[in-house]
């Protein structure tokens, strides 16, 4: 095997997570039944993918080794049909390996994406896509519609049609991106205006309020969602969730880089704390992208994180910053791009994620801009700063 780049950084922040303890069925450690095994053993990790064909047999081996998966848009439209056909293909072939993995089904809120089974019904559904005031029907980037969801029926719709996957044993819980987009003033308050958005965020929330309740209490329901752009990190919009998807933690958007690394950091340290789901996930060039910004940074074919030059020390850095934040149901997954087919990453196992980690002696203690941890079996330092991290393992590979 090659050498592997995923960051799980995914930060899921339980708004005020007391609200959240308050309903015994959106707490994770109300129904521990339904969060995904967890390990200080080794680094645990998170893959978050997408193949637009089938996973070969080789590959849905290799799916099996991790505790928690999302698979994302797009998965096995071709081979199977549709985005949804596709999902469940890959996801039950998963679960013939491994009944204990993890699998989450992956919706986006506001973004209409093609390939989906659901889609057909769409036209049946009048007014189901937002319009800017200049009569765009494509506010996303220009290019696809975004959903009204200020429209019941496209709401029941929306839910329904994650319900039909969501529901499968194979299936344990939904990925929900797109949050960001919904969650943050100035994206389309232009467009649509400024009493339209409202009206947007609020029925977001009564959406996502119908689906947590539609899903049960044993199954999962992560989103991406916590940022340090917003004023409480976006905390507030955990209360349904489980735990939170964590990108785009380096585009600074108000303040300094290194300001706005911290508070992402304070702010994944204090839902991680309280018992969320942190799937850290990081692009293995740079995790810059704003609310409707995605990755754009490959690695090279053959690049290697084991030695010498920038994908090492990027993979250095945001292991170390992983291993600053991490508490029970942090999972980490550092990669170069989504596309199982253009990752240099896919199918790959960095040396590092063998080492024997053992629990943190505590929390991380931070300096200004540098932070330190200790783990049983490394010591963490951290910079955001300069962007540097290192890891002294206190064990060789050959002591396991």
């Amino acid at each position: 095997m090659k050498t592997i780049f995923v960051v799980i950084f995914s930060a899921m922040l339980l708004a005020p997570l007391s609200a959240l303890q308050a309903e015994a069925s959106s707490t994770p450690a109300a129904n521990s039944k339904r969060m995904p095994a967890f390990s200080w053993d080794r680094v645990p990790l998170y893959v978050h993918i997408r193949k637009d064909t089938a996973f070969t047999a080789e590959e849905i081996q290799y799916l099996a080794t991790f505790p928690l998966i999302t698979f994302e848009k797009a998965t096995g439209h071709k081979d199977s049909g549709s985005v949804e056909a596709g999902t469940l293909k890959a996801a039950r072939a998963v679960k013939t390996v491994n009944p204990n993995t993890k699998i989450l089904y992956y919706r986006n809120v506001i973004v209409h994406y093609g390939s989906y089974a659901a889609n057909a019904t769409l036209a049946d559904i009048p007014g189901a896509y937002l319009i800017g005031k200049d009569g765009n029907e494509k506010l996303v980037r220009n290019v696809v519609p975004a959903y009204d969801l200020t429209n019941p029926a496209l709401r029941d719709w929306w839910i329904d049609s994650a319900m039909a996957v969501g529901a499968d044993p194979a299936i344990d819980g939904l990925f929900l991106d797109g949050v960001v987009k919904v969650v943050e003033p100035v994206y389309l308050h232009k467009e649509i205006g400024p009493e339209k958005k409202t009206a947007v965020l609020a029925s977001y929330d009564l959406m996502i309020a119908d689906t947590r309740q539609a899903l049960g209490p044993d199954k999962l329901m992560l989103a991406n969602v916590l940022r340090a752009r917003f004023p409480d990190s976006g905390l507030s919009q955990m209360q349904a969730l489980d735990g939170s998807y964590i990108e785009g933690f380096e585009g600074a958007v108000g303040m300094a880089k290194q300001d706005y690394v911290a508070k992402g950091i304070a702010a994944i340290q204090q839902a991680a704390r309280q018992g969320a789901v942190i799937a850290y996930t990081c692009n293995l060039g740079g995790n810059q992208q704003d609310a409707d910004e995605t990755p754009t940074y490959a690695a090279g074919k053959g690049e290697s994180l084991q030695r010498g030059g920038g994908a090492p020390s990027r993979f250095n850095y945001q292991l170390a910053m992983f291993l600053i934040c991490a508490e029970r149901y942090s999972y980490f997954d550092l990669k170069d791009s989504y596309d199982a087919k253009k990752s240099s990453t896919w199918m790959t196992h960095p040396s590092d994620y063998n080492r024997p980690l053992g629990a943190p002696k505590g929390p991380a203690i931070r300096s200004g801009y540098t932070y330190t941890r200790e783990y049983a079996h490394a010591s963490v330092q951290l910079d955001i700063e300069n962007e540097t991290g290192d890891i002294v393992w206190h064990q060789h590979l050959s002591d396991r």
